[in-house]
């Protein structure tokens, strides 16, 4: 029987990313309109302004929020509304701006970079801990993820442009390694590859931007599901809710001409569906050195 989503928030989102359930709530980005939303089960939808294009937000070890913002990494604090500066990360890149992210188990924030006018192979992919930032993957154009296996010990992260999703090794340390393309895909036919999550049981979810879908695969590729949307957007997912199992999915306006926003009069809105899977717990930041180490 194939999957039925349901229409969960109107939110009419720019560009809607960034999915995260944390404290039993639904955390997610609308990144072109500056703004961070929290939404809690049966209360009202929170909404905060950021000082600049936000692509994620991660809880962190002492209680406030890490944020991806186009200018560096912040500290946001819920409680006030306010924003603090970390890093810039890429002083030397001003057209590029933070887009998606993930922690690991050991509280490692890994996130990715883009180029704001989405055509110079600017973006990266950085690992940041106690002991620094570092640069684990360059020369991408727009990247998506990464998202990490349950061990740690996969990552997976999107050339959206190129259609390609890559799957890597990862040492205890960190270092990447075994790079090898994981999924290629049509982007004309089959949508740009946007935000990956993995579930609990190691299989790989995508949201398609103009692909009107999100794709699940398995650890060799194959893909094993797909669920369609009524909007073309779909961004990416995050699986969570009381029950550890609803799937949570952001989505755009971005790009849709007035006749295409009237044809998707949901699109950018959240979706919900039953995933039939546990995902993985979000899990805080720990210490975090601001320091460039490479």
């Amino acid at each position: 029987m194939a999957i039925e989503p349901q229409h969960y928030l109107r939110v009419g989102a720019t560009l809607g990313e960034g999915p995260l359930w944390y404290d039993d709530a639904l955390w997610f980005v609308d990144i072109k309109e500056q703004a961070i939303y929290r939404h809690r089960p049966g209360a009202a939808l929170e909404q905060w302004s950021a000082p600049d294009q936000v692509g994620w937000v991660q809880p962190a070890a002492d209680g406030t929020m890490i944020a991806g913002l186009k200018s560096g990494l912040h500290t946001f604090d819920p409680g006030t509304g306010g924003f603090t500066p970390l890093a810039a990360v890429e002083a030397e890149r001003p057209g590029n701006r933070l887009n998606d992210s993930t922690v690991d188990p050991l509280g490692r924030l890994w996130f990715g970079s883009m180029d704001d006018a989405e055509a110079a192979p600017s973006g990266a992919i950085y690992r940041a801990d106690g002991r620094g930032i570092v640069r684990a993957i360059d020369g991408i154009c727009i990247t998506n993820g990464p998202a990490l296996s349950p061990d740690a010990r996969t990552l997976y992260h999107c050339d959206t442009l190129s259609g390609t999703i890559w799957r890597c090794d990862t040492e205890e340390d960190g270092t990447i390694t075994n790079t090898q393309a994981f999924v290629s895909l049509d982007v004309r036919t089959q949508g740009f590859p946007d935000g990956p999550i993995v579930d609990a049981d190691g299989f790989l979810w995508v949201g398609f931007f103009g692909g009107w879908c999100v794709r699940r695969y398995a650890a060799d590729g194959r893909q094993v599901d797909e669920v369609r949307f009524p909007v073309a957007n779909v961004t990416k997912i995050v699986i969570g809710g009381n029950d550890g199992r609803t799937a949570f999915v952001t989505t755009a306006r971005k790009g849709l001409d007035a006749a295409e926003r009237a044809r998707q009069p949901m699109a950018g809105d959240v979706f919900t569906f039953a995933a039939g899977v546990g995902g993985q717990p979000a899990t805080r930041v720990s210490a975090l050195n601001p320091k460039l180490i490479g």
